[in-house]
């Protein structure tokens, strides 16, 4: 077994399943996505509460707001006015491709195009929303990354990402449990500047 498979089964024996991303339909997925940026989850849920309270958490809905009015809502995530914005240019990407049969490179490409996007939100919106076989990448995907399977710590976004899918099946379930585990074993013990006792990535007969 190769180490980058045997590290999902060591942290899928610690954390079990994530349930990751926690949403109620696709479109609150590929919201999350955009509201995350800069911010933690917690401010995220916030912004998504208030699109749900005032039953707002839908693409076209979105476009219909008024900038200063949408900006409001998502205040609670951070970076309102900029954020509004590409929510607006994502939702209406989504509704031309949530339905379609394009390659999941082809797809990439077209989000990649949409203002503020970047490949890390692309790839949890394929992943997460559209259920795509993608590998997203992370800060704590990098770190973990570099301390226990050898990648330089400054490798960039695209060698992570293909590093992770060479020694991986390509499947859409295992891509989105091995990303969640990532984030809660950096978040429980591959901290920045350290890595603390009791890290399941450490322990003996590790491969």
């Amino acid at each position: 077994m190769n180490r980058v498979m045997r590290t999902y089964e060591l942290l899928f024996e610690r954390f079990g399943h994530q349930h990751w991303w926690p949403a109620d339909s696709p479109w609150e997925v590929c919201t999350g996505a955009v509201l995350t940026q800069n911010t933690n989850w917690r401010n995220v849920e916030k912004a998504l509460d208030e699109l749900k309270r005032h039953h707002a958490l839908d693409p076209e809905k979105i476009l219909d707001m008024e900038m200063e009015e949408l900006s409001e809502q998502i205040r609670p995530s951070g970076f309102f006015r900029i954020k509004a914005a590409r929510l607006k240019a994502v939702a209406q990407w989504w509704l031309v491709h949530k339905d379609s049969d394009e390659s999941t490179s082809r797809l990439r490409e077209s989000l990649l195009d949409v203002p503020g996007v970047g490949p890390e939100t692309a790839d949890s919106i394929l992943l997460y929303a559209l259920e795509r076989p993608t590998f997203v990448i992370d800060a704590y995907t990098k770190r973990i990354s570099a301390r226990h399977l050898g990648t330089a710590p400054n490798a960039d976004y695209h060698f992570l990402q293909q590093f992770y899918m060479d020694h991986l099946p390509r499947e859409v379930r295992l891509f989105n449990e091995y990303h969640a585990l990532l984030v809660q074993n950096a978040k429980a013990y591959c901290r920045k500047g350290e890595c603390l006792p009791g890290c399941p990535l450490r322990t003996p007969g590790r491969s």
